[in-house]
Parts: structure tokens; C-alpha cells; sequence
């Protein structure tokens, strides 16, 4: 019986995610092949070519004693009387530092698109942090690897608050979305802050499964590469295990089949990042 007991756990366990949750939960995603590939990497590029100029630059002092630079875009015509959602996009390892700059990669720019600022205006937050906004426990590979805030985190929710506060926000339209560290970030504010964002978007990150209570509590999609070897997919799996074991979980996940450690360029170069954002309210 013990050895019985012992296989089942090991079958269930390598059995394909798709195969043990519903399709409509989990999808496996081919990357673009021939023409489909030139397509995408050409609108990719249009994307890098949009100026940068349409971000505003700020500054805010935390109570943390952080500094937090950041940039905002705002909706291409703000109406009086109108409130809009707030998105926040959380950068990479590979962008902190101080110039309030380098944050500025084509995740966000993907917002600026015109066709995107036409259908889904918004305010697009983008803090570029100056050191880690998300701290591991250990290198890729490490078993139970986990992410925790840094303090840059806390200094961007309350950037976030502030925004919200001084500007025409919908408060039940805040969302999340990050890549990499910022993944990770995105897994942590949702984690700390259930009663802030209305979906969130995490991408190739490490997620904490200390806060799968909390996280719960906010719509995610999940979108990691299964060749990613920077962040390892198998803490996203775990998580979204985790999360459909919630009863009130809504969760997806997208699993990019031979993709390393990057945002999947098709969706780049869609519009189903705000499409999907946009369908979920607080």
C-alpha cells in the first residue's frame, strides 16, 4: 500500500499541469514560427522605437527612506469627470538603479502603442527601483525558492496610494503586471495589498507561497517560459497548485513552450495584456 501510495504521488506529480486542471485554466502556448516570427519581432521593434517623452518623470521621497523615481504616462485625453485605471508596471533586475531611464524597456512601452492608448487609456505607472524590490532566498535551482519584498516595494505601494490619491484613478481598475524581479514584485504586492489591485500579471517571477491566502484574493495570469533557466518555472507551477487549491481563486496560467527568460513577444505585440486587465474590476 505504502509503495502504491508512494507512485501515485510521483505519477501526479509529473503529470502535465493541463492534464490535471482544466483546460480553460491552463494553456501551452507554441512561440511563433516562420512568417508568424517575423511579424512579431517587427512590431516589437515598433514598439522599442516609441519615444520615451509622453512619460513624465517624478520623484518621490517615502517614508521609508527611499527614494523612488518614476514615470507616468497619462490617458491621451483626460476628460473632467472621468476616473481611469491605473496600471503599474514593475521592472527587472536588470533596470534598477537611479536614472529613471533605464525602467523604460518595451513592457511599458507596450502601453504607449497608440492602438493601445485609444482602446485602453489609462495611467501607466512605472517606478524603477533602486535596489531589489523582491529579495531570494536563494540562486535559481534552490529548492522552495521564494521571493520576499525589499524595501523599494513598500516605497512603490505607497507611490501607488499616492497616485491614486492626486489623480482622476478608478480605484476598482489598479493593476499589476511585471517581469522578472518585477514578477516577483507583482506576486508581493498582491500578496501584501489583496485590497488594492483588481488583476495582476506575473512573468517568469518567484512567487512566495507564504501570501497564496492573500494572492488569492486578486485575478492573476501567470505567463513563464518552460525553458527559462533565470527563473526556474517549476515555483510558478507550485504556486498556481497552490491557488487552485482556494476556493475563490481566479487564476490562469500560461505555460510559453521553449522560452527562455523573457516576455513572450507575441504577446508584445497583441493586445491581450490590457484585454485581459481591463475585464477585471475590485
Amino acid at each position: 500500500m505504502r509503495l502504491f501510495l508512494f507512485v501515485l504521488l510521483v505519477l501526479v506529480a509529473c503529470t502535465p499541469p493541463a492534464a490535471r486542471r482544466g483546460a480553460k485554466d491552463y494553456r501551452l502556448v507554441a512561440l511563433p514560427v516562420g512568417d508568424d516570427s517575423v511579424a512579431v519581432a517587427q512590431a516589437v521593434a515598433r514598439i522599442e522605437a516609441l519615444p520615451r517623452a509622453a512619460f513624465a518623470a517624478d520623484t518621490l521621497q517615502a517614508t521609508n527612506g527611499v527614494t523612488l523615481r518614476y514615470r507616468l504616462l497619462p490617458p491621451p485625453d483626460v476628460r473632467p469627470g472621468t476616473r481611469y485605471p491605473l496600471v503599474v508596471v514593475f521592472h527587472g533586475a536588470g533596470e534598477i538603479g537611479t536614472d529613471n531611464e533605464k525602467q523604460l524597456d518595451r513592457f511599458p512601452l507596450y502601453w504607449a502603442r497608440p492602438e493601445v492608448r485609444a482602446r485602453y487609456p489609462a495611467y501607466v505607472l512605472v517606478p524603477q527601483m533602486p535596489e531589489r524590490s523582491a529579495l531570494y532566498n536563494g540562486p535559481a535551482g534552490t529548492p522552495g525558492r521564494r521571493s520576499e519584498a525589499g524595501p523599494p516595494l513598500h516605497a512603490a505601494l505607497e507611490l501607488v496610494d499616492r497616485i491614486k490619491a492626486t489623480r482622476p484613478v478608478d480605484a476598482s481598475r489598479i493593476y499589476a503586471l511585471g517581469f522578472s524581479m518585477g514578477a516577483s514584485t507583482v506576486w508581493n504586492s498582491i500578496g501584501l495589498r489583496p485590497d488594492l489591485f483588481a488583476a495582476a500579471i506575473p512573468i517568469a517571477g518567484v512567487p512566495n507561497p507564504g501570501l497564496v491566502q492573500a494572492v488569492a484574493q486578486t485575478p492573476v495570469w501567470i505567463i513563464h517560459g518552460n525553458a527559462d533557466e533565470a527563473n526556474p518555472i517549476a515555483q510558478d507551477r507550485e504556486m498556481f497548485a497552490l491557488l487552485r487549491a482556494q476556493p475563490d481563486a481566479r487564476v490562469r496560467f500560461w505555460e510559453f513552450d521553449g522560452l527562455w527568460h523573457a516576455v513572450p513577444p507575441a504577446l508584445l505585440a497583441g493586445e491581450e495584456f490590457a484585454a485581459w486587465l481591463y475585464s477585471h474590476r475590485r
